[in-house]
């Protein structure tokens, strides 16, 4: 990529997160974007189908920015204490660009695309779990469960708090 289209990108992404942040998705519109990043709705196309392709593909990169901080997929189901903790510290680190991105009616895509890529890196690693019920639904309770506590407590307890809570949950549970 040269650098007229880095520019042309960085463009476009902060114009989508600006306009993002303060309208549903259903709500932006093609022309408006355009305006804002100062290109023409040619330029937008070459790039993208629609809004919601721009969109998908920042949800995307947030996706793999969460799961950076999880070391090895494989300790979601071998040491769920450590990776629900990691999970954490990737939707904290990435907490900003998830309330713009994942807000409205995206809010359920960012436990959905967290599953379906851990899935995908997990088996990958490990195929026979892919058949385990075990796996899939310890997998999935993890998941869910480390994203709706860190959803529903972060503005009211604070990471740290919840970040605690992950070790006594998982060893009361026996998890």
């Amino acid at each position: 990529m040269d650098l007229r289209e880095k520019k042309t990108m960085r463009s476009i992404y902060n114009a989508f997160l600006e306009i993002r942040s303060k309208k549903d998705i259903e709500k932006v519109t093609v022309k408006e974007l355009c305006d804002k990043a100062e290109i023409s709705k040619a330029t937008f196309y070459l790039h993208y189908r629609d809004i919601y392709d721009l969109s998908e593909t920042l949800q995307k990169d947030v996706v793999k920015e969460i799961l950076s901080h999880v070391n090895d997929p494989g300790d979601m189901i071998y040491d769920p204490t450590k990776s629900s903790k990691e999970m954490i510290e990737g939707f904290y680190a990435s907490r900003s660009m998830v309330n713009i991105l994942f807000s409205g009616s995206q809010f359920s895509r960012l436990p959905e695309m967290l599953e379906q890529e851990i899935k995908d890196i997990l088996f990958g690693k490990y195929p026979e779990l892919k058949e385990d019920v075990y796996a899939n639904v310890r997998l999935t309770y993890q998941l869910m469960g480390s994203f709706y506590a860190f959803y529903k407590y972060e503005n009211e307890f604070g990471y740290k708090a919840i970040f605690d809570s992950v070790q006594h949950i998982t060893e009361f549970f026996n998890l």
